[in-house]
């Protein structure tokens, strides 16, 4: 197994019940593929450098996890299809 860190920007005007389901949704996703999903580190609504969709704020979670090398290249299907999330990325921590 291999650490990753996977951070998403949710869309700002979710509500808080929402946020928690996407967050809960992403660790279950790689629960249920084999992985172990670590504790969430919610950073908030920060300033976008960009504007993405109009919007000039998102709601960022970095979260990270310990996973087969195939699990993040399914996590990142899920997040590309999801309307909640706006931008993701998935980092492998074990690299140099």
């Amino acid at each position: 197994m291999r650490d990753y860190e996977v951070l998403f920007i949710l869309d700002p005007t979710l509500d808080e019940e929402t946020k928690n389901t996407m967050i809960e949704t992403v660790k279950g996703i790689i629960n249920n593929g084999g992985g172990e999903a670590g504790e969430a580190d919610v950073w908030g609504n920060r300033k976008l450098a960009y504007q993405i969709e109009k919007k000039k704020e998102g709601f960022y979670v970095v979260l990270p996890f310990k996973a087969e090398a195939d699990l993040p290249k399914e996590l990142d299907r899920r997040l590309k299809i999801s309307d909640n999330v706006m931008r993701h990325i998935i980092v492998c921590q074990d690299e140099k």
